[in-house]
This record gives C-alpha cells, structure tokens and sequence, in this order.
C-alpha cells in the first residue's frame, strides 16, 4: 500500500500521451486534484470546455492506467474546466444578478423545468420525498426525470430498484438509466455502492454539471433533482450553474430540524431560485394498529415556518411503514399502491409543485407544460 504515492501516480500518468499534442498529460499540466486514501485514488484533468468530447478518450485512458498500478483499489477521474470560472464571477454586481442569470445559466436541451428537492440536514427523507413527488408529477400525465445529485451518498439506485451503468450512444452523453417511467441518472451508477467518494470541491462540482449536461435526457417536462443535503459547495454549485426553475424544500416538525431547512431555504433566495414551498416529512405517526395518531417529532413546526417566512405549505406526509419499507425495496409507494393514503398525499403535493412550475414559467416567459 506504501508503494502508492503521489510520485508513483504522476510518473504512471507521464506515460498517458495526449494525441493532439503527442506530450503527456503532467508536462501539459493537465492533472489537478489528486488525492490518494486507503488505495482509492481521484484526480481531476483541467481541459478547455470546448474539447470535453475528445478529452473523455483521455481521461478514460488516465484511469485504466491509475487502475492498473498494484494496490490501486479504485479510480476517480473527471474532467473539469477552470476556463468556464469567469462566467461565475458577476457576484459583485449583485443588483444586476438577476437580468443576467440566463446568460449564466445555460439551458439544459429537452428540459422545459428543473425543480430542486432539498433539506438543510440529513436524515429528513429528502429522497424518499423527491422520488415520491417525481411519480406524483409523472401521475399527471407528465413526463419526468431524476437527478441524484448526491454525490457522496447516493441514494436513488436503491430506491428505485436500479441497477447497470449508462450506455454513451456517441461517446459525449451518457444515455440515462429508466425505471417506473423515470429517466435517472447518478453518481450510484458510475461507482460501486461501497466504493468511498473522495473528491474535493473542484471535482464535485465538475461531475455535478457533467450529469446535468452530458446526459441524453430528451423530451423532459420536468427534471427532479435530489440535491446533497445542507447548504454546501455541491447545493450552491447546483443553485448558481443549473437553470433551477424552483425548489422544495423538505423538513421533519421539530425545531432543530426547522433551524436547517430555514439555512436551505435562504440559500435559494440568495442565489435568486424560487422557494415553491415547504413539505414537512415524517409529520406524525399513524399506528397500523390501533390507527391512533402520535406526533413523535411534534407536529406543524413546519406549516408554521412556510407561514413565517412567506413560502407555501405543500403538505404533510406521515412516518409510516410501509412508505419505508416500499422506499428500501425499491419499489416507490406513489407507483406500487396507488390508491393508499399516502401515493394520495404524494400525488397532491405534485400536483401543487406543477401548478408552482406552471406560474414560474409563465412569469419568465418559459414554455408551458402541458398536460395531454
């Protein structure tokens, strides 16, 4: 395991040649962010935003060599361009922000809206939600993707029951993986489920645009994107690049988890997306019993701080079993019992999102989303 090091890396990679140039990816520079734990290796290539089809050949071939090295257990590569900075830089003209954010933000091809399901904290049931509102949209004739945009802990393979790796038909895009009806891509695909993700901000950041952008998605109506939980380089990165339409936010009842969702609420705000509104999670306890109903997490703290701070209550979902076990086997409640109580409750929050979607569209002149 010694024998891996930073050297040892650089001189594999010495000998990976960039045909264009006929000189090797280090004497290029190309190599940044190389981080070495426990045999796990990932490093980023710093390419020209213009080239990123024919530097994918080369990054693949950057790996297979890494992984190749005796005691290299996994490999990470992405392709990042430092170039594309500039065009984050208009912060200080904060006044102005707003007329230019669709210079900023390019438009996703096929995309008419992208809705951003996020939670100040972890352990909310932010993914369960963001599945579950996706096939509630989906319910109303509308055609829907997912994006698990969390790197780290990838959830969304499991919880629809997803397993393989996208296919590339050109070699640029990745074709996303379907199931249920949803087109999804995420980071759980490209990587083995216990295999540890050991990026740094830069190489985080890259990949997250990587599978908004180079995906196939085709004719969507609405994206949903399962964003990273808490108010971190990956979320804001997401807010400030990606063409966010709007976003839910998802909270438990009780006030320490309300404190969080407050901080990822006035994130959005700052970065100019639309809050469409507040679903409060886990919001009581229905006893399968006896159907006698306990407010384990209290309950309401969260209608109560949509009403604060002058966002929409989207609805209330209880902590139920069979939502959770239906979510751990991959098998999503809203499409495999979809006349239970709560596919009903998941369905009239997406209705509510749509009618969101549809008022923010309209007021930015975007095309509208018709329900056949």
């Amino acid at each position: 395991m010694s024998s891996i090091n930073e050297q040892t890396i650089l001189d594999c990679l010495e000998k990976v040649i960039d045909d264009k140039s006929g000189k090797s990816v280090v004497a290029l520079g190309l190599i940044a962010g190389l981080v070495i734990k426990d045999g796990n290796v990932g490093f980023a290539l710093e390419i020209n935003p213009s080239e990123a089809g024919e530097m994918e050949i080369l990054r693949k071939k950057c790996e297979d060599a890494v992984f190749a090295l005796p005691g290299v257990k996994s490999v990470s590569a992405v392709l990042t361009a430092e170039q594309a900075a500039p065009a984050a830089s208009p912060p200080p003209q904060r006044p102005h922000q707003h007329q230019q954010q669709p210079a900023q933000k390019p438009e996703v091809p096929g995309v008419a809206a992208i809705v951003a399901v996020a939670s100040g904290k972890g352990g909310v049931g932010k993914s369960t939600c963001a599945v579950n509102i996706a096939l509630g949209l989906q319910a109303l004739g509308l055609k829907i993707g997912m994006l698990d945009a969390d790197v780290y802990g990838p959830s969304l393979p499991r919880m629809l029951g997803l397993k393989g790796k996208p296919q590339s038909k050109d070699g640029k895009k990745l074709v996303p993986m379907e199931k249920w009806g949803l087109k999804v891509m995420s980071m759980g695909f490209l990587v083995e489920e216990d295999t540890p993700m050991i990026w740094r901000g830069p190489m985080i950041m890259s990949a997250l645009q990587q599978m908004v952008f180079d995906v196939d998605w085709g004719t969507l109506d609405v994206l949903v994107v399962d964003m990273p939980p808490g108010t971190g380089d990956a979320q804001l990165t997401l807010a400030q690049k990606v063409p966010l339409t709007g976003a839910v936010i998802v909270s438990t009842p009780q006030d320490i988890a309300l404190i969080d969702a407050r901080k990822g609420l006035n994130m959005f705000r700052k970065v100019d997306v639309p809050v469409f509104g507040i679903v409060e999670n886990m919001s009581y306890f229905l006893c399968p019993s006896c159907g006698e109903k306990s407010d384990i997490f209290g309950h309401g703290g969260a209608h109560e701080t949509a009403k604060e701070l002058g966002v929409d209550f989207l609805g209330e979902v209880p902590l139920h079993m069979d939502i959770r076990k239906t979510s751990d086997a991959g098998t999503p409640i809203t499409v495999t019992e979809p006349d239970s109580a709560h596919a009903k409750i998941y369905r009239e929050i997406g209705r509510r999102v749509q009618e969101k979607i549809e008022q923010s569209l309209a007021t930015s002149s975007g095309p509208k989303i018709v329900i056949e």
